[in-house]
């Protein structure tokens, strides 16, 4: 089982930042593919980042709307994910979810609770 808590959300002016946090429990940290998700209101949660071991090296991958502008990154020692995001927009206005899958899974099954990102125009 593996639990997580999002953090550093909150409420930011467009073109400005914020990095979010996700703290993971489990012993197997580094075994898992890492993702955020969004939820906007009225729309469907959506798949905004990922990360995975892939050969030799953790690569990312992301929604085409955040490419160049949002960051994720692991720190595999902390059971930590991040994801910065830079040049925010209005419509990057969501609840922001970490999520984790075993990396022989194809589905994230692990889900935290949500942290609300704000962005004003």
């Amino acid at each position: 089982q593996v639990q997580l808590v999002e953090s550093g959300g909150g409420l930011v002016q467009a073109g400005g930042s914020l990095r979010l946090s996700c703290v993971a429990s489990g012993r197997t940290f580094s075994s898992y593919v890492m993702g955020w998700f969004r939820q906007a209101p009225g729309k469907e949660r959506e798949f905004v980042a990922a990360i995975a071991w892939r050969v030799n090296a953790y690569y990312g991958n992301y929604l085409d709307d955040v490419k160049g502008r949002f960051t994720i990154s692991r720190d595999n020692a902390k059971n930590m994910v991040y994801l910065q995001m830079n040049s925010l927009k209005p419509e990057d206005t969501a609840v922001y979810y970490c999520a984790a899958r075993h990396d022989t899974s194809t589905t994230f099954d692990y889900w935290g609770q949500g942290t609300q990102v704000t962005v004003s125009s």
